[in-house]
């Protein structure tokens, strides 16, 4: 959704660059470049008025000014005002000390509301809550059979006890509702309300008197994302009309400007609360300002990603890994194939490298990628027999026309994922002889801390450079530096298990762990 506001934001700072000191008219030509991005990003001028005021004050102030790298933190700057204007801190959800917890959804039919209902309803479940869904919208079309859907595929009971389609009071349902929560013991409750295709009083009225019966803890408003600066005049009718605590962004993931993220918070002075990123029922996150200003300022969201990755993957299968690996047990396919699918658990890919920092240069490429690739892999793998997962050299010519049928590929493709399988398990045997030895992961022992069970306590020596045959000193030493040359890229490529990344990745080499967020601090701790 930022792509095009991130694209033309970062390009507006990199003009900075390069400059030892900052005048007023470098500032002033950023500040229009950065205004005509978020007002073609259909951000509420008012928001941009004041977001580019801001920006301009503290860049021609002392804190530039007397800095070693004006540019850096003309950036920081921008950074600081994206966050302040997404909300500041992160929106917290008011529990209440007698359960349940009653929340009330609002907002605009075609907005999401009842498949956001669903989304939140299990990840409630996920945090240890058992929530009751209630289905109060009677007006809509099948409005109760699609929450009743939805509820089924989230594992989360609902309470329809009317058929909906124009049948049955909503604010008697939205009451029963809480009453049957109190009763069954769950401790959230949220309540699924009507909406309309444009804002009338009927549906305020509505509102407000579902609002009153069951005193809602919570009133989160459900704003179509894609709806750009409209959201801010829309969710203003709503604080006015009915009331609400809380936002929520429903498809985000679409690829609309953006303008409504932005502009909501700053008109209505309430925090968005929760995102909607997809279509599935795991779609769906805290929105955390800090974190959405560094994926529009392309810096990545990597405490985002951890997060999924800390709740997908299976620790004790990472343990169990680590232990073979440590063992000297040589690394299979069948491994090979578990870490695919721990990796397709996490959802889409495209989405996961996104939130690398720096990846807007590689947009395109990830706009190409083919999530179906991982699957044709694991349709490789599954295509053989035990034995040859367990000891790939012995897939000989037929055997690998006979894979590539039975999966539906290609027998290229299947020598494609028996190379890259090859790296990769050369990757974990040196990791294997590091753990072993005492060594840190991924590194190969060095002297005193002992190797694998392979090498019996010997340390190789390093090969030797080849020496020119050449007679002529001044042509052999010429060979030889060349030869050099090439050993060093063959020693700098054998360290990847899929072959050379792109530039710039060598410079993790150089990573200090202790300058970390402390989140990704403790996966360094693990080993990971």
């Amino acid at each position: 959704m930022f792509n095009n506001l991130s694209d033309r934001i970062t390009a507006s700072l990199k003009g900075l660059r390069g400059h030892g000191r900052l005048s007023e008219a470098d500032v002033d030509k950023t500040i229009r470049e950065i205004r005509r991005a978020l007002l073609d990003a259909d951000v509420a001028v008012p928001v941009v008025r004041d977001f580019t005021s801001k920006v301009r004050e503290r860049a021609l102030g002392e804190e530039v000014s007397k800095a070693l790298n004006p540019a850096q933190q003309v950036v920081k700057i921008v950074h600081d005002e994206l966050v302040d204007v997404l909300g500041g801190a992160t929106g917290e959800l008011t529990w209440s000390k007698n359960p349940p917890t009653v929340i009330m959804l609002a907002g605009l039919q075609g907005a999401g509301k009842t498949t956001l209902a669903g989304k939140l309803a299990r990840w409630m479940k996920e945090q240890g809550h058992t929530p009751l869904l209630v289905a109060a919208d009677l007006q809509r079309p099948n409005a109760v059979t699609q929450l009743q859907v939805v509820g089924e595929r989230a594992g989360v009971p609902v309470f329809a006890p009317e058929p909906g389609n124009g049948v049955g009071n909503p604010v008697l349902v939205a009451m029963n509702g809480v009453s049957t929560a109190q009763f069954q013991q769950h401790d959230v409750v949220i309540v699924d309300t009507a909406g309309r295709l444009g804002i009338d009083e009927e549906m305020m009225q509505q509102a407000r008197d579902i609002r009153d019966a069951v005193n809602p803890h919570e009133t989160l408003f459900v704003v179509d994302a894609m709806i750009g600066q409209d959201a801010a005049r829309v969710a203003e009718a709503f604080r006015d009309g009915v009331g609400f605590t809380g936002v929520v962004l429903s498809k985000l993931d679409g690829d609309a400007r953006g303008g409504a993220a932005l502009s909501i918070t700053g008109v209505t002075q309430r925090p968005i609360l929760f995102a909607s990123t997809g279509e599935q029922l795991g779609d769906f996150e805290r929105f955390h300002p800090d974190r959405m200003a560094n994926r529009i300022l392309d810096m990545g969201d990597v405490l985002t990603l951890i997060e999924q990755a800390e709740k997908t993957f299976d620790q004790a299968e990472a343990e169990k890994a680590a232990k073979k690996l440590a063992s000297g047990e040589d690394f299979t396919l069948d491994d090979f194939l578990a870490q695919m699918q721990q990796l397709k658990n996490m959802g889409s890919i495209k989405k996961m490298l996104g939130m690398l920092p720096n990846m807007g240069q590689f947009r395109d490429q990830l706009e190409n990628f083919d999530e179906k690739e991982l699957t044709r892999i694991e349709a490789i793998i599954r295509s053989m027999t035990p034995a040859e997962r367990h000891d790939p050299k012995l897939i000989n010519g037929s055997r690998r026309s006979r894979i590539a049928k039975g999966s539906g590929t290609t027998v290229q493709a299947v020598n494609q994922l028996l190379e890259r399988f090859k790296q990769a398990q050369q990757m974990m045997r040196t990791m294997g002889r590091s753990m072993a030895g005492g060594g840190a992961p991924g590194m190969p022992g060095g002297p005193g801390m002992g190797m694998g069970k392979k090498s019996r306590g010997k340390q190789q020596a390093p090969k030797k450079v080849k020496k020119s045959k050449s007679r002529n000193p001044a042509k052999a030493a010429r060979e030889e530096a060349e030869l050099a040359r090439k050993a060093e890229e063959r020693r700098a490529e054998g360290g990847s298990a899929f072959g050379g990344g792109p530039a710039g990745a060598g410079d993790l080499a150089d990573l200090d762990p202790s300058q970390l967020p402390p989140e990704m601090q403790k996966l360094f701790g693990k080993g990971l």
